[in-house]
């Protein structure tokens, strides 16, 4: 039978991973990844490892944070992701993040003794059934006093020894530095994502951030409009008038991620969105994004009807063709969209849905591209400001 590292070597072993966390990683990008290789090396360091966690909080639209979760055997982390109401759910009240959140410095249970009198969650419940013997939780400081969370759990009996719990913290101020780094890259990604859509923002981390560089895309071009909405917003309270908004964009936008548009900016309540044509079916893949996105809206228009409001009406027109899409803007604030004729046209057919009473009008050029997939109807020609020649428009049935 193997004897127990000493002292020495459980610090030996430990020294070795703490000098791979900073020397290391620097090609691995994301903290999931170097998580679940750091715990692996605690074990082959002698550590008695069996569950360890990583708790982060985040900057993101939909969620708080996220949670790594590594077990013996895995050789990947489990990523789950938390929601904004969690502080309010049972799950987190009297947990270890709760603890933390509230200024503990440590957080130690030992799994072993009666469970009456040790802390009362549910969190221990679990680890006693899967067998782990004793629990430690620390925090993470990031830059100005930001805590995350980072735990440790054993199954040997007896639990952690001095030994092991020195090794451990020996850890956290390199790996601090090391998921601070990963959070913030990430951090980075997701605001780009939020505030100018994933492609622009990919390339927006590539370097492209200089003002007037760009490239002319030929995409499907697809700008949508909400109707009265200066009505709207002179009479209903403001937080109404976010919340209609909020489930209008919604409505519209969700369907055009899922059939890989990217929605390039809201301009008010209106919204620019294109399907670059690098994509073989992208037109059709427009017309089914908005097919859902107009079903999308009678439901909520039906829910709104429930609560006495009036129904919304939008306009939106789709044209096809080149533009250039880049850095526009001061020397100081730029805009990463797209601009050019194209653009130009798509917004004049969104105006035109007004006038003719249809509610998505397709030019011609768009209409050739996808006439023999959809049912669409020929609305006649129309004179479109700001262009020579009357624009043959067609009508989307869907």
């Amino acid at each position: 039978m193997n004897a127990p590292p000493t002292t020495d070597s459980v610090h030996s072993g430990t020294d070795a991973v703490v000098h791979w966390l900073t020397n290391g990683t620097h090609d691995q990008r994301f903290i999931d990844n170097i998580f679940a290789e750091m715990c692996i090396r605690l074990q082959q360091a002698g550590i008695p490892l069996k569950r360890s966690t990583l708790h982060v909080l985040i900057q993101h639209p939909q969620w708080l944070g996220a949670r790594f979760m590594w077990a013996d055997g895995m050789r990947e982390a489990e990523i789950s992701r938390v929601d904004f109401d969690v502080r309010e759910r049972s799950e987190y009240i009297g947990s270890p993040a709760n603890e933390m959140q509230d200024g503990a410095t440590e957080v130690r249970e030992n799994l072993e003794r009666d469970p009456s009198l040790g802390r009362q969650h549910a969190v221990y419940d679990e680890m006693r059934a899967k067998g782990l013997t004793d629990y430690v939780a620390w925090p993470l400081y990031h830059t100005l006093g930001k805590r995350h969370l980072v735990t440790f759990a054993t199954d040997r009996p007896g639990g952690f020894d001095a030994a092991d719990i020195a090794g451990l913290k020996s850890l956290l101020p390199v790996l601090a530095l090391v998921s601070e780094i990963r959070v913030k890259n990430r951090l980075a990604r997701t605001l780009l994502e939020t505030y100018v859509g994933s492609h622009a923002g990919e390339l927006i981390l590539a370097g492209a951030t200089r003002r007037g560089t760009g490239t002319t895309v030929r995409a499907a071009i697809m700008i949508c409009d909400l109707r009265e909405f200066t009505k709207i917003s002179d009479n209903w309270p403001r937080d109404d008038v976010i919340d209609l908004l909020n489930d209008y964009f919604d409505a519209m936008s969700e369907p055009i991620a899922r059939h890989g548009g990217e929605i390039l900016k809201f301009i008010g309540d209106g919204l620019l969105a294109i399907f670059p044509l690098s994509e073989p079916n992208a037109c059709a893949n427009l017309l089914h994004a908005v097919t859902e996105a107009r079903q999308a809206m009678v439901a909520l228009n039906e829910r709104n009807n429930g609560t006495g409001r009036a129904p919304l009406n939008y306009g939106i027109g789709v044209h096809v063709g080149d533009v250039m899409y880049g850095n526009i803007g001061s020397k100081a604030r730029l805009d990463f969209t797209v601009i050019g004729p194209a653009v130009n046209m798509a917004s004049r057919l969104e105006a035109l849905t007004k006038q003719l009473g249809r509610p998505v009008l397709l030019s011609r050029a768009f209409a050739d591209l996808v006439k023999g997939d959809f049912d669409l109807e020929r609305v006649g020609e129309y004179d479109v400001r700001g262009f020579s020649e009357p624009i043959e428009l067609f009508a989307h049935r869907g």
